[in-house]
């Protein structure tokens, strides 16, 4: 009988030292240069001998590197794989498999909005199953300060006032007829690298089909898809994780 290979035993969890090594480089927050052995640990869980082997690892690749004063950072080679990672980067691979399964657990038509100097362009769109549908166009423009998509963008950009402060408090917007006078939506943010508004997520379609105690309802699936999308595009908590999503595991 052959032994197994390697990738036949692996648990289903991964590969634990690959794991720790990613936390290693995860532990970095925006605007951080070097971090000591000892914070390493403690933002890592992991035991500073570990921490120091696996350390000792990425920089022979240069994926992390050692100053002179024993202070560690992260190496150019993580930047050369962000730069590659960025070339072949299409938002649309990423946000059009969440609005997929947007559309299966509503039944709506679910959008993706970007902010375009003073309007919002719907870059992403999946249309619902009903003949009855609210209708847009991938590339419409259409109006930041009416509507939920665009009250989001607006809250999240940092707009004074209400409803605005409470957009951020809440994570997301209902809208009943605010744009057209028989269409309602619900919109959550979008984060994208560095925890930097990227747009917004919503489902969209008819006021006799989604009256507010729909609409409420509708909003947690909305939240969960913007928030998990959110992670997946900024990566794991920091200091710049709106508090919003602060709390919210992927």
């Amino acid at each position: 009988m052959r032994n197994p290979a390697p990738s036949d035993t692996e648990p289903a969890e991964g590969v634990t030292a690959v794991t720790r090594a990613l936390s290693l480089m995860e532990a970095f927050q925006a605007g951080e240069s070097t971090l000591s052995l000892a914070e390493l640990s403690r933002r890592t869980g992991i035991h500073k001998t570990t921490v120091l082997r696996l350390a000792r690892t990425l920089a022979l690749s240069h994926y992390m590197v050692q100053e002179d004063d024993g202070q560690w950072r992260l190496g150019p080679a993580t930047g050369w794989l962000g730069a590659r990672y960025q070339r072949g980067f299409d938002v649309n691979l990423v946000v059009e498999p969440v609005l997929r399964e947007l559309v299966a657990l509503t039944g709506e038509s679910a959008s993706f909005y970007v902010r375009e100097g003073s309007i919002r362009a719907c870059i992403s769109r999946v249309e619902g199953p009903h003949s009855v549908r609210h209708h847009v166009r991938i590339g419409e423009r259409l109006p930041l300060d009416k509507g939920a998509p665009g009250r989001v963008i607006l809250a999240f950009s940092g707009e004074r006032g209400e409803p605005y402060e409470g957009i951020r408090k809440r994570g997301y917007h209902l809208s009943l007829g605010e744009r057209e006078p028989e269409v309602s939506s619900v919109a959550a943010p979008v984060f994208g690298l560095g925890w930097r508004l990227l747009g917004s997520m919503c489902i969209s379609g008819p006021s006799s089909r989604l009256p507010k105690r729909t609409l409420d309802q509708h909003a947690q699936h909305v939240i969960r898809a913007a928030n998990a999308l959110s992670y997946a595009l900024a990566g794991s908590r920091s200091a710049n994780t709106p508090p919003v999503l602060s709390n919210w595991h992927p």
